[in-house]
């Protein structure tokens, strides 16, 4: 049974939603403020976080930041608030993998944690080299979430080998921006597009080193990549 973390300071909403994901068939910790949390999550082992924004004590950003020094690889969705989209980014450049506006439905909610349990268990299918890629002067090793070459090594949140790997498998073909959104998404909006672009950021800075090795922008479609 998947056992998710789940943070959420509003009582009533905190309960109706662990109640009704529970009927999914999700084993769910609740707690109601960030640093309970953390806690917990430092002791116990976890698949999925579910994590509000607005929290006492340590808030929902600051929770993810550490959790995410701690585990590259958990999945860690977002609850915002529908009028703070700048929340919506913020979330993401902090280690966030997802978001679900608040007022969602439960349907909506247990579709996102779906995505992320399967990947979490087919994560090893089709790829070159059973998930391996020689890029220039790095090895990829995306079932690992690691980048390493022989002066350093870098590990890779999900997204952010997801990204790489959506790449990786397209090499030296322009690729519209909307179709990675749907692929690794499942959708495509306008602050998944800036997320994309921090995942981007990031990822032509980890491959810096090797100059032969390019994530270039293509004006108006999206973005080409090169080794």
């Amino acid at each position: 049974m998947p056992k998710i973390l789940y943070v959420e300071d509003d009582p009533n909403l905190g309960y109706v939603t662990k109640d009704n994901l529970e009927m999914e068939g999700y084993e769910i910790v609740h707690f109601q403020d960030g640093k309970e949390a953390w806690k917990s999550f430092t002791k116990e082992k976890y698949d999925l976080c579910l994590l509000d924004v607005m929290l006492p004590e340590l808030d929902g950003f600051s929770l993810a930041e550490k959790i995410r020094k701690q585990n590259q690889q958990i999945p860690i969705i977002f609850l915002t608030a529908k009028g703070m989209q700048e929340d919506r980014i913020a979330g993401l450049k902090v280690g966030g993998d997802d978001y679900v506006t608040k007022p969602f439905s439960i349907e909506e909610l247990n579709l996102r944690i779906k995505v992320f349990l399967k990947r979490k268990e087919v994560n090893k299918e089709i790829t070159e080299g059973n998930g391996k890629w020689k890029l220039g002067d790095y090895d990829f090793n995306y079932d690992q979430l690691s980048l390493k070459s022989d002066h350093k090594a870098e590990q890779l949140t999900h997204r952010e080998a997801e990204v790489l790997k959506y790449l990786c498998e397209r090499k030296h073909q322009v690729i519209k921006r909307d179709e990675i959104l749907t692929a690794i998404w499942g959708r495509d909006d306008y602050f998944l597009g800036r997320s994309l672009d921090v995942f981007i950021t990031r990822l032509r800075k980890m491959l810096s080193d090797d100059p032969k090795i390019k994530i270039e922008n293509v004006h108006g479609i999206g973005f080409r990549f090169t080794c």
